[in-house]
């Protein structure tokens, strides 16, 4: 199969992927059990990227997910790895939390990003956005949000 071919259907993939609604889903207060929700995937810096949310209790923690769009043409060298910049950028009720920026290497296999984690009131919003950037590439952030409800 071309590598033009490829990279279509990982895109249709990606493009059915975010039809898909994102769902606000939270632990009960006083809860031990911890409930990750994802967003809707994106492609930024040629690599497919998501960003998930893991709620304990009343504590939200965001973790980027970063992976390969599609596989690699047969017979062609394995993707040299790459250093990316990524952010995260999060609000709590419209309230902004302070960003994270951090430097990691990807090495063509699945990477998590541990990201922003706050505390939050019960019936707060937390919406969070992760950026991944390499040159030449400019974040495209992909955003998730999740309800605490208690």
């Amino acid at each position: 199969m071309k590598r033009s071919a490829v990279l279509t259907a990982a895109v249709a993939g990606l493009s059915l992927a975010a039809l898909a609604p994102a769902v606000a889903v939270a632990a009960p207060a006083g809860a031990t059990e911890t409930v990750v929700t994802c967003g809707n995937s994106g492609l930024q810096a040629g690599l497919s990227t998501r960003l998930c949310a893991e709620v304990t209790g009343n504590t939200v923690t965001f973790v980027g997910k970063v992976g390969l769009a599609g596989p690699p043409s047969p017979g062609s060298p394995a993707p040299a790895p790459k250093e990316l910049i990524t952010t995260f950028a999060a609000t709590v009720d419209g309230a902004a939390l302070p960003g994270v920026t951090k430097y990691v290497v990807f090495n063509n296999a699945n990477l998590d990003v541990p990201g922003l984690s706050t505390t939050a009131a019960c019936g707060s919003t937390v919406r969070a956005t992760f950026g991944v950037a390499t040159f030449p590439w400019t974040a495209r952030p992909v955003s998730h949000e999740v309800t605490v409800t208690c």
